[in-house]
């Protein structure tokens, strides 16, 4: 794996999950020190360069990571599993979409993607665990289509991160509507 994939990933990890892995501590907004995220990739051995570090950054295909106006923090925009303050502004939903080939829905964020009513090829199959004989049965997905305008007029409050991820703190399954498609 090269170096720049070992890095986002162990960035992924310590932002988002763990910091403690790392030796990190995020403040209140989920920021942690770029000094001491690089003192932690040499505690891993990766490259802790802030060349490196910027590099990964800048490059991540999903914009994951933004670095403070300073330069001298660093934190994940979003997906977190530790508890953090986001200051992305609050938004009203626009049409929130989800891309066509993502797998799951994961708890509080919706990716900007293919409008809900753009034409797209029937939905690939999902495959299904079976524990009691480690095999995969395919099944056909299911889409389904976040009612967020409804949710909206009803309290919920929307985010839009910096790179276009709507986010909330959760979607109560009465605003989810199954779909025949995209």
């Amino acid at each position: 794996m090269a170096d720049s994939t070992r890095i986002s990933k162990s960035l992924s990890y310590w932002l988002r999950h763990k910091p403690q892995a790392g030796g990190l501590t995020l403040d209140r907004a989920g920021w942690a020190p770029v000094v001491g995220v690089l003192a932690a990739l040499r505690k891993a051995g990766l490259p802790g360069d802030a060349e490196s570090l910027f590099e990964v950054i800048a490059g991540s295909d999903k914009n994951r990571f933004e670095l403070s106006e300073d330069r001298a923090s660093v934190r994940a925009r979003q997906e977190h599993s530790v508890e953090v303050d986001l200051d992305w502004p609050a938004a009203e939903p626009a049409r929130a979409s989800v891309p066509r080939h993502r797998r799951t829905l994961p708890r509080g964020h919706l990716r900007r993607g293919a409008e809900a009513d753009e034409a797209a090829p029937r939905p690939p199959l999902a495959r299904s665990g079976d524990r009691d004989s480690g095999r995969s049965a395919p099944r056909e997905a299911v889409i389904l289509r976040v009612a967020s305008g409804r949710m909206a007029a009803d309290g919920h409050v929307f985010r839009l991160s910096g790179n276009g991820v709507w986010l909330t703190d959760g979607v109560p399954p009465g605003y989810l509507e199954r779909t025949d498609g995209y």
